[in-house]
């Protein structure tokens, strides 16, 4: 298997891959055209990146059967256009936790001791012990959490042993206002932090943001995630309140935070934005930089810990998908076919037994949906379950029947 990687990668990723007998072709600098003459010019089966963009063209450029994103979010990758051409796409959720955690907990910090100033100042020759003295300090504030995934548990458990109280928001709760159940503490993995400090649901990320000090959002951005933090959400927030984004930058208005942070005095520390460079290295400005907002270089995901993570599961990936034919962590398999019908053959494990079965549905004009095959011990019988896109109606189970002397039984199951 041929594995096109047109990101930097570890080391580590790229040995595992070679003594697993893949063919690797490392090219991390590949961008827009230079990528798409690589996926045809090599023919790779498997295409892994890491923030660069993955287009249509490129997904027709050559024989990609799977692309892997080295990191946890998926939309610098055409999802659409990849499921339309039937090629997996796959990413790396979790790996990156911690590191998002750890830099999300370094920029509340900062935030609240004005840190980034203090140094410009310390290094300018200035010493203001008077005005870097004066900070809230974290311990007995609350911290409103919007997301309850992997990163932003992590953030939960590191923001409990600083004190902080929680109210949490994500759509799984939508619509909840009450503490959380002694079961969803441990389905979360929050049992520890919850005897620590508080941890409480909110029904909207609008009530979030009225009962919190700090505000952090953790959400995968989707269309229904876009811009969910507007300015409805940022005026709820208490003056000198502290923001922070390590998770993408549309998931705020980005208009409506610079309005915050000019007139209304929130604080606010990201790492991430809208528009922002695809690649390592090049010029950005911003008008929320400028306005004395800290920002990072969207690293949170960028420590060697974490990448080792990440590259030990992409290979994990890359080699299932190869071993076994199964994708971990794929993104864009329909949750429910549009089957209506599943129908059950109980059969002799003989040939020619499902292509008897696929011919006359063809004939019909059903089309198959999704079908497996399963075989009993001895390898005698078998029973094939295949979702179709409508009823088929008893002529055409008659016909089925008598065609075929190794079917044993027919059943047809409705998936409504």
């Amino acid at each position: 298997m041929r594995v096109l990687i047109a990101d930097k990668f570890e080391q580590t990723g790229i040995g595992a891959l070679q003594a697993a007998s893949c063919d690797v072709v490392y090219e991390p600098d590949l961008k827009e055209e230079a990528l798409v003459d690589a996926i045809g010019r090599t023919e790779a089966e498997v295409l892994v990146v890491r923030s660069t963009q993955v287009t249509e063209p490129m997904l027709d450029a050559g024989r990609l059967a799977l692309v892997v994103r080295a990191g946890a979010g998926y939309n610098t990758i055409d999802v659409a256009a990849a499921s339309t051409r039937g090629i997996y796409v796959s990413n790396c959720p979790g790996k990156n936790s911690i590191s998002v955690a750890e830099l999300t907990m370094g920029l509340i910090l900062a935030l609240d001791r004005r840190i980034p100033d203090g140094v410009a100042d310390l290094r300018a020759g200035t010493w203001n012990k008077k005005d870097y003295a004066k900070a809230a300090g974290l311990f007995g504030r609350t911290l409103g959490v919007l997301g309850a995934g992997a990163i932003a548990r992590e953030v939960i458990k590191r923001a409990a042993a600083c004190g902080m109280a929680i109210v949490l928001w994500s759509r799984r709760f939508n619509g909840e206002d009450r503490p959380l159940t002694d079961e969803e503490l441990a389905a979360l993995d929050l049992e520890i932090a919850a005897r620590q400090v508080h941890i409480s649901l909110a029904p909207s990320p609008k009530a979030v943001a009225e009962r919190c000090d700090v505000l952090t959002v953790h959400l995968a951005l989707s269309p229904d995630t876009r811009g969910v933090v507007g300015g409805a959400v940022l005026a709820r927030l208490k003056p000198g309140a502290l923001f922070v984004n390590t998770s993408r930058g549309e998931l705020v208005d980005e208009a409506a935070l610079l309005e915050a942070v000019q007139r209304h005095g929130i604080r606010a520390g990201l790492d991430v934005y809208c528009g922002e460079p695809s690649s390592g290295t090049g010029t950005f400005s911003s008008a929320l930089i400028s306005s004395g907002v800290y920002g990072t270089h969207h690293i949170g995901a960028s420590t060697n810990q974490a990448q080792e993570a990440i590259a030990a599961e992409t290979v994990r990936i890359v080699l299932a998908y190869r071993d076994t034919g199964q994708v971990p962590n794929v993104v864009n398999l329909a949750r429910r076919s549009p089957a209506t019908h599943m129908l059950v053959i109980r059969h002799r494990d003989r040939p020619g037994v499902l292509a008897h079965v696929f011919d006359v549905l063809r004939d019909r004009g059903i089309n198959v949906q999704e079908t497996e095959n399963v075989v009993f011990e001895g390898a005698e019988a078998a029973v094939a379950r295949v979702n179709l896109g409508r009823e088929p109606d008893g002529a055409l189970l008659d016909t089925l029947r008598r065609g075929n002397a190794n079917i044993f039984d027919l059943q047809v199951v409705s998936l409504s």
